[in-house]
């Protein structure tokens, strides 16, 4: 799995060890402003590294709630913001041309970080309809345990960096599909998400979804939106992340490594209850 162009930079660094001084070439995770637009109109802009920018914006669009179908997505076109500029620019032409982005904007989703309350955050996800994903997916355990293995083997850039956020999405017989890197752990996720939005493989209710980091709020809707009826992370998962997935039905791991994984609602898609 090749790494995207202008996923990394080099840069001249100086290394002291124990007294030793050394100078070499290093690897910088790339971080660049991707602006999504509809049509002509700005929609917003966010830190992302280079790569897959239409799955991006694509999967952005879905799992914040923008459209509800691949289908209202008639193009979408990379461009440049201005002359010799990098090619920072994403425009979406949706079918529905009567979506305005100041309307758009008010129907985004922040981050518990974001000091947003949990009980308005879980409303807002609520209210879009979303469905609770397959109850009847089922994902041996053993399983699960080689999936991290699998993550780490296909992380070209962390590979090079140790600077990004990975998420790789898994079949039922644990295939890995695809998987992305990128500076912000819900860019990642997005570009999964648009990646199918693009094919056409939603919903993905037969899949699992893996990220490197911790399993936030905005990772366990994300994931909702797009049908994927279990995430696993490596780390910790957060308070409200956890009832948004008993909520709705999403079984919740996080503490992925080796033979060790702690499920946080949904265990009957992986576990069996103890007895």
């Amino acid at each position: 799995m090749r790494a995207p162009e202008r996923s990394f930079e080099l840069t001249q660094v100086v290394e002291w060890v124990d007294g030793k001084v050394r100078s070499f070439q290093d690897s910088l995770a790339a971080e660049e402003p991707l602006e999504i637009r509809l049509g002509e109109k700005p929609l917003t802009v966010t830190m992302r590294t280079p790569g897959h920018d239409k799955e991006l914006a694509a999967g952005f669009l879905l799992t914040e709630g923008l459209i509800q179908s691949p289908d209202q997505i008639v193009g979408l076109h990379q461009s440049r913001a201005g002359t010799g500029a990098k090619s920072n620019v994403v425009k979406v032409e949706l079918r529905d041309s009567s979506f305005e982005p100041e309307d758009l904007q008010r129907n985004f989703f922040a981050a518990s970080s974001c000091g947003i309350c949990g009980k308005a955050s879980i409303n807002s996800v609520r209210l879009r309809g979303l469905e609770h994903p397959n109850a009847d997916f089922w994902f041996d355990p053993e399983m699960l345990c080689e999936l991290p293995e699998k993550l780490r083997g296909q992380q070209q850039v962390f590979g090079r960096t140790g600077g990004l956020h990975a998420a790789a999405l898994f079949d039922a017989t644990g295939q890995l599909l695809v998987l992305r890197e990128d500076i912000g752990r819900h860019n990642a996720v997005d570009k999964i998400v648009g990646w199918a939005v693009l094919r056409g493989e939603l919903p993905l209710s037969h899949h699992v979804m893996l990220v490197s980091g911790r399993g936030g709020f905005e990772i366990v809707q994300k994931a909702l939106a797009a049908g994927i009826p279990m995430v696993a992370s490596v780390s910790a998962p957060s308070s409200l992340a956890v009832r948004l997935a008993r909520e709705l039905g999403l079984t919740l791991i996080g503490f992925l490594r080796g033979r060790r994984f702690v499920v946080y609602s949904g265990e009957a898609r992986c576990v069996r209850s103890p007895g």
